[in-house]
């Protein structure tokens, strides 16, 4: 197959692919290309473009969705936790992939916040509490005790059985 990709090495045109395989997620095509002119091999990768979905701010402003902002927020609520990088980079490849599902070209910024405690909340319940505390601008120690006593309540409601099937009666 000719191809219309540039040789990094020589800038030559025309390509032929040696291998096409699909990404470990399925988002993406990997192809292996060899220039025809020089015989230099590389990879390339195709990938769905997506249209730029814009944040609503609070303040109504607007701004790209930046992936890398909310991977920031969610590190800083885990610094010093035993929460692997691998953890966070899923857990944010999965909120952008959610908010590109339901949302065509604007989201507000307290979705993505939503997201972002859901997601802390299945990892670390201290980065879970950290973020939350930041989130909704806790004023007061007050406000983490209500946060702790709602999850535990939570927690011994769906750690024990009999509770569980109570509850979800």
């Amino acid at each position: 197959m000719l191809c219309g990709m540039r040789c990094v090495q020589c800038g030559y045109l025309e390509d032929k692919v040696i291998d096409t395989r699909m990404s470990k997620e399925g988002n993406c095509i990997r192809r292996r290309r060899e220039c025809l002119r020089c015989g230099y091999r590389y990879t390339t990768y195709e990938q769905i473009e997506r249209t730029e979905l814009r944040v609503v701010k609070r303040d109504n402003l607007h701004e790209a969705l930046n992936r890398e902002k909310i991977l920031r927020g969610m590190i800083k609520a885990c610094e010093k936790r035993p929460v692997s990088m691998e953890q966070l980079d899923t857990a944010a490849d999965d909120i952008i992939a959610e908010l590109h599902r339901d949302h065509q070209r604007e989201v507000p910024s307290s979705i993505i916040g939503m997201k972002v405690i859901e997601k802390l909340q299945t990892i670390d319940p201290v980065a879970y509490i950290r973020y939350v505390s930041v989130y909704r601008q806790f004023q007061n120690v007050d406000e983490f005790i209500d946060l702790i006593r709602r999850m535990e309540r939570t927690s011994r409601i769906f750690n024990d059985p009999l509770q569980r099937t109570l509850s979800l009666n």
